[in-house]
């Protein structure tokens, strides 16, 4: 999912009341997929539940973070030292890195129609 929709979902799980259900649900998927992260700036509850689901699946289960911003500049980005040391630290402890180079496939798409 989206880093949007992954974030509306987290809101709307607070207000609903059902936001520790949500994370027990991530906490138990073989995969998430979180795309587009670093569109948008975080917000302190979204940096803590950030910190939450990686924590729950550390070890556990795979996590595949995409996005256009280079993972050097992430800690930046998660913009509080503390939570980004920690969100960092959980997503390097077994991290597989891999920088995509080259046209935009989306851009090639559009041409050929």
């Amino acid at each position: 999912m989206g880093m949007n929709r992954f974030v509306e979902k987290l809101n709307l799980s607070r207000i609903e009341g059902s936001y520790i259900k949500l994370l027990n649900h991530i906490e138990k998927q073989p995969l998430i997929i979180i795309d587009d992260f670093g569109l948008t700036p975080l917000k302190d509850q979204v940096r803590i539940a950030m910190l939450q689901v990686l924590e729950d699946r550390y070890g556990k289960r795979s996590t595949i973070i995409t996005s256009q911003l280079p993972v050097n500049r992430w800690h930046q980005y998660i913009n509080e030292p503390t939570l980004a040391d920690a969100i960092m630290d959980r997503l390097s402890g077994s991290a597989h890195c891999f920088e995509i180079k080259g046209e935009l496939l989306r851009k090639k798409t559009i041409e050929k129609n």
